[in-house]
């Protein structure tokens, strides 16, 4: 008899986190093991990319409202769990006044949505069925935790903990009902342990699991028609939130212009902090070469043909993009945010460098002007695997053991 697996997670939106569970499906021995999916909201354009040999299940209406508007949930007739939705916004704005500062605002998204989760649980209907092993592979871990009958549980750390704002001894005791934790790094995993050290003989690390084949494929797909600025071609990935840093690269593309470098810095993605960048862009008088293309469900043909990877992050958990366009043989910078070291081999495969606008701006005009230099980082991706696809042995050993 084959062995029953749950998997949940939030959707299957453009992302990082998404884009391995996807990988993650593609590599499991079907075999041996009975896969169920549980999206929380049954959307997103890395749907049809999901394994048929898993299953999919249907959406739980009350799970999707935490994905909705309030107006929508209450429209719906979900009115326990609109009003619990307006007194997680309340009290959370009471709580956690981020006075305008950027970054504990970015670290309060995590207080909002655990507190979301806290007040909204208890309206979820339990999920019919036992599981073998249930994993839980975004964070918040609740639904699995309260609402799922399984032998062992195992929950994801994607993220880096000691940035998040958020109630601890609440989550804290959302993670000790998990039988193993597992991060996608070694630093992202001793991040966790700075914030919850009880859990160290429950922390393993388990690496994303990309699928390097779709990736390679679909690099080839089509000739990005945007694409078309004479000079260096730039490119980043990645939502428009304060992790990632978009504010300060508009600050550096601004460097590089009024030193006369030939250049375009293409950036691919969506989020909150789009007008505010928009605006910032037009305020600088980069519109000509900080160009943002929006979201876009394929950006492996984009990376394809890019002079220079980047990802000017403030922190990361790992970001998927940076294996994903290695995978494609892209020179790659990236910033030493606190994971950094744990993603790429600085000199070997990659550029790390220091946080810090000039210092960024230095690294890319002597990245560009040294062409031997970028090849041979690309080079040097091409002797890596970066699918990790042999990380699934470590899920077998923990539902087997």
């Amino acid at each position: 008899m084959k062995t029953k697996i749950l998997i949940t997670a939030c959707s299957l939106e453009i992302g990082g986190i998404e884009r391995s569970l996807v990988g993650l499906l593609d590599v499991i021995d079907y075999e041996k093991y009975d896969v169920d999916v549980l999206l929380f909201s049954c959307k997103g354009e890395l749907l049809g990319d999901v394994s048929p040999q898993c299953t999919l299940l249907p959406e739980i209406a009350q799970c999707a409202t935490l994905l909705e508007p309030i107006k929508t949930v209450l429209c719906k007739g979900h009115f326990l769990l609109g009003a619990a939705r307006l007194y997680a916004r309340r009290y959370t704005a009471r709580k956690y006044r981020s006075d305008g500062d950027a970054k504990t605002a970015d670290g309060v998204i995590f207080a909002h949505l655990q507190k979301n989760w806290d007040a909204s649980i208890r309206f979820m209907p339990r999920l019919p069925g036992e599981y073998d092993a249930a994993i839980s592979f975004m964070w918040p871990h609740h639904f699995v935790a309260q609402k799922v009958r399984a032998r062992k549980k195992f929950a994801w750390v994607h993220t880096d903990y000691t940035i998040a704002v958020l109630d601890h001894a609440k989550d804290a005791a959302v993670w000790a009902q998990f039988d193993r934790i597992a991060a996608v790094s070694d630093a992202c995993g001793k991040a966790f342990l700075q914030v919850y050290p009880q859990f160290a003989d429950r922390l393993t690390t388990v690496g994303n699991v990309l699928p390097q084949g779709f990736v390679r494929r679909s690099a080839e797909e089509f000739d990005p028609p945007e694409m078309t600025a004479e000079g260096y071609r730039l490119l980043s990935v990645g939502r428009f939130s304060y992790a990632k840093a978009y504010d300060r690269a508009v600050r550096v593309c601004r460097i590089l212009k009024d030193r006369g470098v030939p250049f375009c810095w293409y950036v691919v993605g969506y989020g909150a902090e789009e007008e505010k960048l928009r605006l910032q862009i037009r305020e600088l008088g980069v519109e000509d070469c900080f160009v943002l293309l929006g979201k876009k469900e394929n950006p492996y043909p984009y990376m394809r043909k890019c002079d220079l990877f980047l990802q000017p992050s403030r922190y990361e958990g790992k970001a998927v993009t940076v294996c994903e366009a290695q995978m494609l043989g892209c020179p790659v910078l990236i910033t030493d945010f606190k994971t950094a070291r744990s993603q790429v081999r600085d000199g070997f495969d990659a550029v790390i460098v220091p946080q810090d606008e000039t210092a960024i701006a230095d690294a890319i005009e002597a990245l560009l002007r040294d062409e031997e230099k970028r090849r041979t980082l690309s080079a040097n991706t091409r002797t890596v695997d970066y699918s990790n696809a042999s990380e699934v042995q470590k899920i077998y050993r923990m539902i087997e053991g």
